[in-house]
């Protein structure tokens, strides 16, 4: 298994969001994530602007493992990112 970081940019809400934390969680993957939607102000506003570098449209979840972007709940992709 790949020693990658991996970050998602989410949203409380989402159903895709919670299956990807839910399948990361169960694949015993350590990651980070903002829930985008609980933030307020200039935190959000710059959350916001680091999504759209890596997802211009700005869709959610938006994951990153090492240098790849997958936009969407992927589970294959995901698997294949993180070389499981």
């Amino acid at each position: 298994m790949a020693n990658e970081s991996v970050k998602i940019f989410s949203l409380s809400t989402c159903s895709h969001c919670k299956s990807t934390k839910k399948f990361l969680n169960e694949c015993t993957i350590q990651y980070e994530f903002v829930d985008v939607d609980l933030l307020k102000g200039d935190e959000r506003k710059m959350i916001l602007d680091d999504v759209k570098k890596f997802n211009p449209k700005c869709s959610f979840p938006t994951i990153i493992i090492g240098e790849k972007v997958i936009v969407g709940f992927k589970e294959d992709k995901i698997k294949e990112a993180l070389g499981l």
